[in-house]
């Protein structure tokens, strides 16, 4: 049995689509059980989870998607455990990609993640800011230790081992693959477990991610020597940063659009970087970072 597990919060039309993609799957033989967990949603997405058969929709009220995917877990029965989220587009051969890697002995599987473009000819700035510095995930695997837990599969008694995902004040995906490094479980790429990110709409969208991880990052450096003043020189860093990476922009081919859609790029790393170091700043003197941690789920 592979279960699916799907954290949601006011993203219907994102699920809706999820869920179509996961209804043509080749299963590889294996039965296969599919569990929406709501977030408190300003409305449970019960019409939307009503149209695929099969689909549970539960519901998690503590705030944050690793509350979410663990009470998934909780009711869900299968030896694989496979996590998308709400907003992703699972490829064709997905699911026959994770059985396939976890039957020839793999323990946790990391999935590409590609940012989806409305129209590839013309990205988005932040279509094509992301699409190169967004969801890199065999970097994290091969250098950090961790994977996305948005496209992620794993063993039922690898996620025994490790335990649960943290809550929102971490960043769940970095905390938990870091743990399963630490306890010797290996994390495997699986480029073939491919699913499609739609990008940001807005510079606030991300803006709030970078809050979220800026807050994570404050809280592990304070447990460091000189950890402000280590703190301090990072933030340095990071304003002169988008200077480093302009060859890795013009070199990419992650980047739809051509010249323009790199130029996008550009301009989109330099703002963003601005406002993380602006917000990294903001936090030198001060108690803690919950404060930034918690903005995530503002609409």
């Amino acid at each position: 049995m592979i279960s699916i597990i799907i954290p949601h919060f006011n993203q219907p039309d994102h699920l809706a689509r999820c869920l179509q993609a996961l209804a043509g799957q080749d299963t590889a033989g294996h039965q296969v059980e599919t569990i929406v967990v709501d977030n408190n949603s300003k409305t449970m997405p019960t019409d939307v989870v009503a149209g695929f058969e099969g689909v549970r929709l539960l519901s998690e009220t503590t705030p944050g998607p690793g509350p979410a995917r663990n009470a998934g877990v909780a009711a869900s029965t299968g030896e694989i455990l496979a996590f998308i989220d709400a907003d992703c587009i699972a490829h064709p051969g997905w699911l026959a990609a994770i059985a396939a890697r976890i039957a020839a002995g793999a323990e946790i599987l990391g999935g590409d993640v590609r940012i989806h473009h409305r129209d590839p000819a013309t990205p988005t700035i932040w279509e094509a800011y992301e699409a190169e510095f967004a969801y890199r995930m065999e970097h994290y695997i091969t250098r950090q230790g961790f994977t996305g837990t948005g496209n992620l599969a794993c063993t039922r008694r690898v996620y025994d081992d490790v335990g649960p995902f943290a809550g929102i004040g971490l960043a769940e995906d970095r905390d938990w693959g870091q743990r399963a490094t630490a306890r010797g479980h290996t994390i495997t790429w699986v480029p073939d477990m491919r699913a499609d990110h739609p990008a940001r709409e807005s510079f606030a969208e991300l803006a709030r991610k970078w809050d979220r991880h800026t807050a994570h990052d404050f809280e592990m450096f304070l447990e460091k020597p000189m950890g402000r003043a280590k703190w301090a020189g990072r933030s340095a860093a990071m304003l002169v940063s988008p200077l480093a990476v302009i060859p890795r922009i013009f070199g990419s081919d992650r980047i739809e659009g051509g010249l323009q859609g790199k130029f996008k790029a550009l301009a989109g790393v330099a703002r963003i970087r601005a406002y993380r170091a602006r917000a990294m700043a903001s936090l030198i003197l001060a108690k803690d970072s919950s404060h930034l941690s918690a903005r995530w789920r503002e609409n």
